[in-house]
């Protein structure tokens, strides 16, 4: 069985951070498709010790924070 997953990932100096939010499981690499393919294998590697913890409820969303700039 298969299931979807989200990953957000981000540049962080020469890596990129890949994280998948629903179960809190993070990886990284030295490209964007490498930081997915660590993730993918993580979240496998996660699942597989307990399968239980696939989340019933999968939302995706935005907002907006007030940022103070550095003067």
């Amino acid at each position: 069985m298969q299931k979807k997953f989200s990953a957000v990932i981000t540049r962080e100096e020469k890596w990129f951070v890949s994280y998948c939010p629903e179960l809190g499981v993070a990886s990284q690499g030295k490209t964007k498709t490498t930081a997915l393919k660590n993730l993918k294998e993580a979240v496998e590697l996660y699942l597989e010790e307990d399968p239980i913890r696939i989340p019933v409820l999968r939302e995706v969303t935005e907002f907006k924070a007030k940022v103070m700039a550095d003067a």
